[in-house]
């Protein structure tokens, strides 16, 4: 564990930004806008680290900032932050007081660094999210839609429904438009090319797991709350579970997984065998998501060369010629009842 000799702990709300400066041992508070973020910048001598917690969109000022200046910036998980300063005795809950344990927060030397700010991929990320916020209110209009019986309330709510799906499709554009960039192309193309993957799938890794093709197959199943953590103590030996994780990016894999068991030999043996050892489908879908996950990482990280795989068996489908979003896919279509669809931000969440 090491400490750098100049660190601020910066405690990011919407409003506000509560500094707390090792190497003075002052507290102080700064409008969270550009033009003060850009003083304190300007103030920072070489060498600084900035320590705050992962709070977007509220944070995003400050990151961009850092990022511009070259400052070096750590941005901690909030549960991970609260869990030392509980270690430390604190108790109590002030912005004062995260700011000044965020300044005392340890480093690992050995820790994998959180992804450099890229504009590009915040553009894509808020695009994204956009696209989940028109998907779900569509869900949630066409549901009441289904339950009124007044004619005009029923017109109503038909053409809120019609905007929407322009709304949908004007942000699916612009997100094709993103990922065809030089940026993303190559990347996208690769993840597009496994049977299963859709253009929603492809878009939420892209935007939300940057670290995809660099950490390890374990690691990356960690970040996506895909991989089994043990329960153990003593001689008793608990049922592993899934926990923690990108939610979003796991429900974009669990409905990949569902296209890779139905479009890909490998991953329909793999779920076979799962689920029969098992006894529960979703246990066995789970699997297949974590197994598809590992792959693509994989494959982004040697650049496709995964011809051993290719040979083996039907691993891979070739890349779709058609555009991301095309009209008439089911993300455009009403989904018949009880279904859960790739384009929803809130579908079912698979507990084994």
């Amino acid at each position: 564990m090491t400490l750098t000799e100049f660190r601020i702990g910066c405690d990011v709300s919407k409003d506000w930004l509560d500094l707390y400066e090792t190497a003075t041992r002052a507290a102080s508070r700064i409008p969270n806008t550009a033009q003060a973020i850009a003083q304190l910048v300007a103030r920072l001598p070489a060498g600084a680290t900035v320590v705050f917690e992962a709070t977007a969109p509220y944070d995003m000022l400050l990151r961009r900032a850092l990022a511009r200046a070259q400052v070096r910036a750590i941005r901690v998980n909030p549960a991970r932050a609260r869990d030392f300063a509980r270690y430390a005795g604190v108790l109590a809950k002030t912005d004062a007081l995260d700011a000044r344990m965020l300044a005392s927060l340890p480093e690992t030397p050995d820790a994998p660094q959180a992804p450099a700010f890229d504009a590009e991929r915040e553009a894509l990320t808020a695009r994204h999210r956009r696209r989940d916020q028109l998907v779900e209110m569509r869900a949630e209009e066409r549901c009441r839609l289904a339950a009124e019986t007044d004619a005009r309330l029923r017109k109503s709510l038909q053409s809120h429904i019609d905007w929407l799906d322009r709304a949908i499709e004007a942000i699916e554009a612009e997100i094709e438009t993103a990922l065809a960039s030089a940026a993303f192309a190559s990347r996208a193309r690769l993840l597009g090319s496994v049977k299963g993957v859709g253009p929603v799938t492809i878009a939420t890794l892209m935007a939300l797991l940057p670290e995809l093709g660099t950490r390890s197959g374990k690691a990356i199943a960690a970040l996506a709350g895909l991989a089994p953590l043990n329960r153990d103590s003593g001689r008793m030996r608990g049922q592993r579970r899934i926990g923690g994780g990108r939610r979003r990016v796991r429900q974009a894999l669990y409905m990949a997984a569902l296209g890779a068991i139905r479009g890909i030999a490998r991953f329909r043996q793999h779920y076979l065998a799962v689920k029969t050892r098992s006894g529960h489908a979703k246990v066995a879908i789970i699997a297949v998501a974590r197994k598809l996950l590992v792959t693509l990482n994989a494959m982004l990280r040697t650049g496709g060369a995964l011809q051993s795989l290719r040979a083996k068996g039907a691993f891979f489908g070739s890349a779709p010629a058609e555009p991301f979003f095309r009209p008439g896919r089911s993300n455009r279509q009403p989904a018949r009842a009880g279904a859960v669809t790739d384009a929803h931000p809130r579908a079912r969440r698979a507990r084994p």
